[in-house]
């Protein structure tokens, strides 16, 4: 049986371990904290900030983070997510459980759950179903892994939601990854299409062919602006997710096609926005084609071309 989390450790101290690290201290419990950017001058004062505010601690290391917590929980970026369970290995013991939350491959966390268990530390995987920011604590999560069951009732007391569905490490990923390459490929889709009908002028007969296609979904309302917004704002992100479930199709022996494009589109997105000196307004309501628009327009003062796409051969 495991016992309830009193003590827990946040390795990653981002949107959505900031989010979770906060909503855990508010409930009482005592959340220590690390981040890699804590390590970096031009970063480390905003990032101590952010731990005051949220009522957390922010430790020095993932070592003085890990030491006496009973939960950790790594919520890095999906390139990490094996380094740092890797080295947590190192310091983690019997008695601990790793929870990982990121949105990686099956084989991925099939080798961070055998680096850790080899030190005599639980480690369960989590499939985060939804987005963090507007559930908080409360966002969907499946779980994974022997004491998978074990700890979704610890879990639960936390106020997380929480379901196992699985003792074996990979199903409760693999679900992640196959639903990214509709949710995220569509998102995707939808910057190719919407963008070139924007220069078309065909953009309003575009749509509204989408709606009576698809009645219900939003495509004359707000799920357009919805589905680009969440590339300009976090493609980066999403592109490396999209990459993991590339492996995971590989790891099936299926070619990535479909998971691979749409990777690729979302990162050159945010990479045009980048060259162009676009941030994403957090200030305002989000118009993709606001972004259409200034992607499609002249070049930065200082001379920066946007990134050219690539024609077929």
């Amino acid at each position: 049986m495991i016992a309830p989390f009193r003590r827990i450790a946040v390795i990653g101290f981002g949107e959505a371990g900031g989010i979770l690290g906060e909503d855990l201290a508010r409930s009482g419990r005592e959340v220590l904290a690390y981040d890699i950017l804590l390590d970096a001058p031009a970063r480390r004062e905003a990032m101590l900030a952010k731990a005051r505010s949220a009522g957390v601690r922010a430790c020095g290391s993932a070592r003085e983070a890990v030491a006496r917590a009973e939960l950790v929980i790594s919520a890095v970026t999906a390139s990490a997510a094996a380094e740092v369970a890797v080295a947590a290995a190192a310091f983690l013991q019997r008695g601990q459980l790793l929870l990982d939350i990121n949105s990686v491959s099956p084989a991925t966390k099939r080798a961070s759950a055998r680096a850790v268990e080899q030190c005599g530390a639980d480690y369960v995987e989590a499939a985060v179903m939804a987005a963090v920011p507007p559930l908080r604590l409360a966002v969907p999560m499946l779980l994974g892994g022997a004491r998978a069951a074990e700890a979704a009732e610890a879990l639960r007391a936390l106020g997380l939601d929480v379901t196992a569905i699985s003792d074996r490490i990979g199903v409760a990923s693999a679900v992640k990854m196959c639903r990214s390459i509709v949710i995220k490929g569509l998102e995707a889709l939808a910057i190719e299409s919407l963008f070139a009908a924007r220069r078309f002028g065909a953009e309003r007969e575009v749509l509204a062919s989408l709606e009576r296609t698809f009645p219900g979904m939003g495509w004359e309302g707000a799920l357009p602006d919805a589905l680009v917004s969440r590339v300009a704002e976090h493609g980066r992100r999403r592109a490396a997710e999209m990459r993991e479930a590339a492996l995971t199709l590989g790891d099936v022996r299926l070619d990535p096609l479909m998971a691979a494009a749409a990777a690729e589109r979302q990162e050159w997105t945010v990479e045009a926005m980048q060259t162009r000196g676009i941030e994403y307004p957090h200030d305002r309501r989000f118009s993709w084609r606001e972004l259409a628009d200034a992607l499609a327009g002249p070049e930065r003062p200082d001379g920066h071309e946007r990134p050219a796409e690539r024609v077929p051969e």
